[in-house]
């Protein structure tokens, strides 16, 4: 494998764990992966997840809390879709990473920092932004290269 097609592979690779990593959260929240109390279930159902999103967001006040746990659902299924399929790449990334650091920075002042490091939420986000940096790379760099090229033909044109 070249250094290009490692990277290319990482970077598939990161998306589709971050996509999955959202859909994997928001079929919790829906009952998908079972009831609450099953085994390697966070909520199982729909109340226990607003529930929780109240917990994290204690300073909001209650009608508040529904909203934003329906937000973050939206969120997640949204960048989650963006991530996969790739359009606009960047900013779906870049979105991840913003709504990961919000998720670990509400659960450091709610829980404490050992939550979100449990659950590497601020890996997770490191590793959106870091996708965001990289596909702007990526995009930027053929035009660069492109550039160079026309550059040293006009070059070779005017001697």
């Amino acid at each position: 494998m070249t250094g290009t097609s490692t990277l290319s592979s990482s970077l598939w690779f990161l998306r589709l764990s971050i996509a999955g990593g959202f859909l994997s959260g928001v079929a919790d929240r829906l009952g998908i992966w079972g009831a609450p109390g099953t085994p390697n279930v966070a909520w199982g159902a729909w109340a226990p997840f607003v529930e929780y999103t109240g917990k994290l967001n204690w300073f909001a006040p209650a009608p508040v809390v529904s909203f934003l746990a329906w937000a973050a659902t939206f969120s997640e299924t949204v960048l989650a879709v963006g991530l996969i399929v790739g359009w606009q790449l960047r900013w779906f990334a870049l979105g991840s990473g913003l709504l990961l650091l919000s998720f670990a920075l509400t659960m450091t002042l709610a829980l404490g920092i050992k939550a979100p490091l449990n659950y590497s939420v601020f890996a997770a986000s490191a590793g959106a932004f870091f996708l965001a940096a990289s596909t702007r790379w990526q995009t930027e760099q053929p035009l660069a290269n492109e550039q160079v090229r026309c550059a040293r033909r006009e070059h070779a044109n005017y001697n």
